[in-house]
């Protein structure tokens, strides 16, 4: 195993360094064109929609139907190309680094840029930039009804998934573009790096065995790690493709309509994911990138299985060699703390809480700190509880608020 992952990974720098040259300018033209309107992870509706409002005649925006909620749910379309793709993200409501890439790449389409132009000659795009609204005002996973999307795509019981099927089967894409976030928790297996960006094409059978749809989606996922690869080596991961009908991508794949899941994952302290904003401009635009047909691939699965798999692998805060005094024992531990994350007063709050103690060896923390067997105090007891804010002293000396060292 390890041979071959040796002898495909040679190959894959290879083949990502015919290209390297043309993806240099992609971080460039993301930084160019980011839409200054949208920061933070709190995006919701009434955030975006003075946007939509703003862009140029090359947009066409329509409304195409309303949340539990009575929340407007609308669709951009622009370009005229033969080649039909649909994308829409946050179908998960508090999932919007993806809307924020989003808008940035709507910016550069309405450029005069020449590469943007081709894409609108060559391609026609329908976007849904915030498919559960109510969710995005909540923030939450859910829609309204406490409801996942993404496990609704079968029986499509919610009105923002009969959206979703009613857009699919009126455009016929050729590809869809399914956008999300993913947890902090996930690294790149082999490399334990934070996993950046991932991307998946679903499974269509419980066997996960590859078709030519899947082939087709792999082939443009390819493109975007090949130019990703410029600017996070090693961060991108491929996540797992266990099938189930009920998932989004899964039953677009069963209906053979090639669909690219996009994770947007943790870059080194971006927890408002506004630098990871900018891979998700360069994926999509790589994928649009044409140039790469004229290279002869000997495998699209090979290199595509040469991306990590998603890991399990990180806390935000790992807190190492920690004294505890647990019925009158003392004891050296580790622990592990994560952000939760909460909206308040209209305003989006980190807040970090107890999550593991002890049996971190397979994990990292974002951050670590190394307490030298000093004391754990935090209300007047000495052992860390799980679920309790990290707000603790080490050795009544050295304080922890809100999981971080105040110095």
């Amino acid at each position: 195993m390890w041979c071959f992952y040796m002898f495909t990974n040679v190959k894959y720098k290879l083949f990502t360094f015919v290209n390297q040259k043309k993806a240099m300018n992609y971080l460039q033209l993301a930084t160019q064109y980011l839409e200054p309107k949208l920061k933070g992870k709190y995006i919701h509706l009434d955030i975006i929609l003075p946007i939509l409002e703003s862009l140029n005649s090359d947009f066409e925006i329509t409304e195409i139907g309303k949340s539990v909620q009575e929340r407007e749910i609308y669709q951009v379309k622009t370009g005229t190309g033969k080649t039909k793709i649909l994308m829409w993200s946050q179908m998960h409501g508090n999932e919007s680094t993806t809307t924020k890439g989003l808008f940035d790449f709507f910016n550069f389409l309405q450029s005069d840029n020449e590469i943007a132009n081709r894409i609108k000659n060559e391609y026609t795009l329908l976007c849904i930039p915030m498919l559960n609204p109510d969710g995005a005002f909540l923030y939450t996973r859910e829609n309204a009804n406490t409801i996942d999307l993404n496990r609704d795509a079968f029986n499509a019981t919610q009105p923002e998934m009969q959206v979703l099927h009613s857009v699919c089967k009126s455009f016929q894409p050729d590809y869809c573009y399914n956008l999300h976030d993913q947890r902090t928790i996930f690294g790149t297996e082999g490399f334990n790096l934070p996993a950046t960006v991932s991307f998946l094409s679903p499974a269509y059978n419980k066997e996960t065995e590859y078709n030519d749809v899947r082939l087709k989606a792999i082939h443009i996922i390819n493109k975007m790690n090949n130019a990703l690869q410029q600017y996070i080596p090693n961060q991108v991961g491929r996540f797992d493709d266990s099938y189930n009908v009920n998932c989004t991508g899964d039953y677009f794949t069963t209906q053979n309509t090639p669909t690219i899941l996009f994770e947007a994952g943790h870059y080194a302290n971006d927890y408002d994911r506004d630098i990871v904003r900018n891979y998700i401009f360069i994926s999509l635009l790589s994928s649009f990138d044409v140039s790469y047909e004229n290279v002869i691939v000997d495998n699209e699965l090979m290199y595509y299985l040469n991306i990590p798999q998603n890991n399990k692998c990180f806390y935000d805060f790992i807190y190492k060699n920690v004294k505890i005094i647990d019925n009158s024992e003392e004891k050296i531990i580790n622990f592990a703390a994560q952000y939760t994350e909460v909206v308040q007063d209209g305003q989006l709050k980190f807040v970090a809480k107890i999550v593991k103690i002890d049996d971190l060896q397979d994990f990292k923390g974002h951050l670590e700190y190394d307490c030298k067997n000093g004391l754990f105090t935090s209300k007047g007891k000495h052992f860390p509880i799980i679920e309790e804010k990290a707000d603790f002293f080490i050795n009544n000396l050295t304080e922890f608020n809100n999981g971080v060292k105040i110095i």
